[in-house]
């Protein structure tokens, strides 16, 4: 099969390797010249990512994985392809679909008959059906259901272990119709390794909400959490034993505390979810709780030690979660903009970015042995971590 992977990004490289590594032929388009040119090379642009890193040596220069600017002409002769461009979110969590749009009218230019197209990148609800297939068929002549199939499959991986993650959990599709729907089942059937679930469901609407769903879940689990924390410091209790004796029950699952939500996802799709319903009220309380746990955490710093006007902190952590250099809508960032408001002095540290790149972020970079020569006493210093947030004094 040929397929084409459109945007070469830390889950659409992953994806290409896996597609290769089934056998088939696989070219990858993405506008950025230097993530093209590093994959021809066989040298991956997202260095880190399992096995991708070694796979992809060998899938270049057999020929199966090739890559390529030029959308219109990589969806040529393509089977299929899977489109897993970015959707833009400004800081307020309003979306902008307008790469995916290019994107899509790229594809259209180029595809033929009897191709299947799906979308893996995260959308709102009707998305796919209401906007990107009107766009695929004015674009390419094709009618939807007769000879262009089209289906959404909502990525469900973590950066650092997508091909594992593909492996672990059920392959979530939903297409715009009945034959969208086999022809997107028996793709995944041929891509993904032998023993992987297929989960279709009735239709893409269904998929799309299946993303917003289990994201939007886990951001209101971690409001609820950090409700339990405020209740729990107020009376003293440690908030991490309680939710460790409560989830030894089986019906109890409540996510840790922390000073926010960072990422890709459960700070951003919940907007997805209920922006376009305004009678939902959890979802968007949820956000505020979250929103709101940098700002606390600093407050509940100043009752501990008093003032914090000119006194330096030091923030360890700067990534949105462990082991990875990615910081999109990180707590950190809401956490330095509350210790500046407070007149700290924020330090910054974090294996994953060089001095420079801290410095570039809003916090003077320390090393490890900040809270052993950095004066005066009565320093802070903040971890940030997905389990919890702790607070002490250096010494």
């Amino acid at each position: 099969m040929r397929i084409a992977v459109i945007g070469l990004g830390q889950i659409g490289l992953p994806l290409a390797v896996q597609y290769a590594s089934r056998g088939h032929e696989v070219i990858g388009c993405d506008l950025d010249a230097a993530v093209v040119a590093a994959v021809n090379e066989g040298r991956s642009p997202h260095p880190g990512e399992a096995e991708v890193d070694e796979r992809l040596p060998g899938l270049v220069a057999s020929g199966r994985l090739q890559a390529t600017s030029d959308d219109r002409a990589g969806v040529d002769g393509a089977e299929v392809v899977v489109v897993i461009v970015p959707v833009a979110v400004d800081e307020d969590r309003r979306v902008d679909l307008a790469a995916i749009d290019a994107a899509t009218r790229d594809v259209a230019a180029g595809i033929g008959a009897g191709t299947l197209v799906v979308f893996e990148t995260t959308l709102p609800v009707g998305t796919t059906r209401d906007r990107l297939t009107p766009i695929l068929a004015a674009e390419s002549g094709l009618t939807p259901e007769r000879d262009l199939f089209v289906a959404f499959s909502p990525e469900r991986v973590l950066v650092g272990r997508v091909l594992t993650d593909l492996r672990r959990y059920p392959k979530v599709v939903g297409g715009i119709g009945p034959e969208s729907d086999r022809r997107a089942t028996a793709f995944y059937e041929s891509v993904l390794d032998t023993g992987t679930e297929i989960r279709t469901l009735p239709t893409a609407e269904a998929a799309e909400m299946t993303k917003l769903a289990e994201t939007t879940y886990r951001d209101v689990n971690i409001a609820l959490a950090n409700e339990y924390a405020r209740f729990a410091a107020e009376r003293g209790i440690d908030v991490t034993e309680v939710i460790d004796a409560a989830n030894s029950q089986p019906y109890s699952h409540v996510h840790r505390p922390g000073v926010g939500v960072g990422g890709h996802c459960i700070p951003v799709y919940p907007y997805f979810l209920f922006t376009d319903a305004p009678w939902m009220t959890l979802a968007p309380a949820a956000r505020r709780v979250n929103d709101g746990m940098a700002a606390w955490a600093v407050a509940a710093a100043e009752q501990e030690v008093g003032s914090l006007r000119g006194v330096p902190v030091l923030v360890l952590g700067i990534a949105y979660r462990g082991d990875v250099s990615e910081d999109a809508f990180s707590a950190a960032y809401a956490l330095r903009d509350a210790l500046r408001a407070a007149g700290a002095v924020v330090h910054g540290y974090d294996p994953s970015y060089t001095a420079d790149e801290i410095a570039r972020r809003g916090a003077a970079p320390a090393g490890l042995t900040w809270h052993l020569c950095q004066p005066p006493i009565g320093g802070l210093e903040f971890e940030m971590d997905t389990r919890s947030v702790s607070v002490e004094r250096t010494v």
